[in-house]
């Protein structure tokens, strides 16, 4: 069998582009979005914009725009906030509860000292809506933990029987403006620059905030169908 050697000039191209060939490999993706929840906030909420079915990729569901996932179904609003449906729930039967609360201002999670406290209350108020009060969850995830750097408060199911027990990871509040504060108080005690957050109902003595280092939403909630 007869070899055809590679022309010059196509060895001098391979050998220019193989570095980058290699580097792209290697390297991760480097096309994830992490402003899609703030192009929703800022996008598809208000509908009034001539042009939202253009501006906005995931339009809300009254609007006849598109599918579940890329519609945003939006379940309380007010100046300050909205409490949308998670795409976590399309396809998932009937009774699968996933819901982000998120500020209708720039604020990028646990970290950012703008961070407000009427979010907590907020979001409680949009969950009782979907969720007896027994079985709800509220979670905000560490910066290390997120995919979006819009903060957002995750409305869930919890799991009791896999929260912590360790005293010193948690707190009770009365008040659900105390929880940034008693959450941030928490992990200084434990000396964790990065932590997320756990709100869920102890009855009769008020609200649980739980701290942890990893994703409250993986670990002691009820955060997919399947």
């Amino acid at each position: 069998m007869q070899i055809h050697p590679i022309p010059t000039g196509r060895k001098y191209l391979m050998a220019a582009l193989l570095p980058a060939v290699l580097f792209l490999s290697a390297v991760p993706c480097l096309s994830a979005d992490r402003n899609i929840l703030w192009n929703t906030i800022s996008t598809c909420i208000d509908t009034s914009d001539k042009d939202y079915c253009s501006k906005c990729s995931t339009p809300r569901v009254e609007v006849d725009c598109n599918t579940c996932r890329n519609l945003t179904e939006v379940w309380a609003e007010s100046k300050e906030f909205a409490a949308i449906r998670d795409r976590k729930m399309c396809d998932c039967p009937p009774g699968f509860v996933h819901g982000l609360v998120i500020p209708r201002s720039r604020v990028t999670g646990v970290e950012d000292p703008l961070r407000p406290d009427g979010i907590w209350q907020f979001a409680w108020d949009s969950a009782v809506k979907k969720l007896p009060e027994g079985e709800i969850a509220l979670v905000v995830n560490p910066k290390k933990d997120r995919s979006q750097d819009q903060l957002h408060v995750h409305i869930v199911r919890v799991r009791r029987e896999t929260l912590p027990s360790d005293p010193a990871r948690m707190s009770l509040v009365h008040s659900l403006d105390r929880v940034w504060y008693e959450a941030a108080r928490k992990a200084a005690e434990l000396e964790w620059k990065d932590y997320g957050v756990l709100v869920t109902r102890k009855a009769g003595e008020g609200y649980l905030v739980v701290v942890d280092e990893g994703s409250p939403e993986d670990r002691f909630t009820l955060a997919r169908c399947r």
